[in-house]
């Protein structure tokens, strides 16, 4: 598995995850199937917007389930190993922008931990992520903006993330 595909994911992430896959691979998938069925039996299929709201529905969801399956297959629970001052994945982080002296704290973490996250959520693969992956508190990190501009910032704090 490469480090691409792999995604880090709390323990409780990884139980929200499946709880979810079960609920949109069992029931939800059998109620969309019974309203695609009974919209059905109500005749002209061009012109019924419950049969078309059903069958786009149920090519979401499966679209989630396919996500869904992915993610689980290649997720590790927990951090990778690392210093402990060592930006990684799974822990929060505090910059400083240089320029600004402004301060940010984030979760170097994945999106599907993003909704219950108690702070920011930034992706590894993120260009700050990036940036920063490897450095200890004290280091310096530049980084390309969306406008070609480069921003520095100093790790400031470097902690396991506490959920």
């Amino acid at each position: 598995m490469t480090t691409e595909q792999e995604t880090w994911l709390t323990q409780e992430a990884y139980n929200r995850l499946e709880d979810e896959l079960t609920e949109r691979s069992g029931p939800r998938r059998a109620e969309i199937t019974k309203r695609i069925e009974a919209a059905r039996e109500e005749g002209d299929l061009k012109e019924n917007g419950g049969y078309h709201a059903a069958k786009e529905e149920q090519g979401k969801n499966e679209a989630r389930i396919r996500q869904l399956k992915h993610l689980l297959e290649n997720a590790r629970i927990g951090a990778p190993a690392s210093a402990e001052d060592e930006v990684a994945p799974g822990k929060v982080v505090t910059v400083r922008f240089v320029d600004f002296g402004d301060e940010e704290t984030f979760l170097l973490g994945s999106r599907e931990e993003a909704a219950h996250a108690s702070v920011e959520v930034y992706s590894p693969t993120s260009p700050l992520g990036s940036a920063v992956t490897g450095c200890r508190v004290g280091d310096t990190a530049t980084y390309a903006l969306a406008n070609g501009k480069q921003m520095t910032v100093q790790i400031v704090t470097v902690a396991a993330y506490g959920g």
